[in-house]
């Protein structure tokens, strides 16, 4: 990155806070032999950093690579998943990129995610910093967002129910 190891310190972040979130994905039934879509739908974590624990015999998280194409994370054993979220790519000005991923549970085990978010404070503006402007030549002007209402419509969106008949 070139910048200082305290460059979101300070204002920067506005005070940050963190998440711990705990998820449960229920095992797919030996009665349905259809794809389990009970997970979490595709989309892009919403603050600065996600860690995720991974079971060794269960793979439910999927990424959409480059190509478009869904792949599955296998876990590996001992290791945690890092996400980089949308504030992430807003600060870099778009060098890094927030992953889209969701969540299917295909196996017959019950999945329990353990989520630690990362966030920068609910008030604060996020827009590219100095640093990665100077890197690229030139700011992505449509790249900032107040945390806070990014959180909200990316939350309306991400947990819309349909009527079941």
């Amino acid at each position: 990155m070139g910048g200082s190891a305290d460059e979101l310190e300070g204002d920067k972040a506005g005070d940050p806070f963190w998440v711990l979130r705990l998820i449960g994905y229920p095992g797919k039934s030996p009665a349905n032999s259809q794809t389990n879509h009970i997970g979490c739908g595709i989309h892009t974590d919403y603050g600065l950093l996600t860690l995720i624990n991974q079971d060794d015999d269960i793979t439910a998280l999927e990424i959409k690579n480059l190509s478009g194409e869904w792949i599955a994370a296998t876990p590996i054993p001992g290791t945690f998943v890092c996400n980089i979220g949308d504030m992430l790519k807003i600060w870099s000005n778009g060098l890094y990129e927030a992953t889209l991923h969701r969540v299917i549970n295909n196996s017959p085990k019950y999945r329990v995610c353990v989520a630690y978010f990362y966030e920068p404070n609910f008030d604060k503006l996020v827009e590219p910093l100095e640093l990665f402007v100077e890197k690229s030549g030139r700011a992505r002007l449509d790249q900032k967002a107040v945390y806070g209402e990014h959180l909200v419509n990316k939350v309306k969106n991400n947990f819309v129910m349909e009527e079941l008949n």
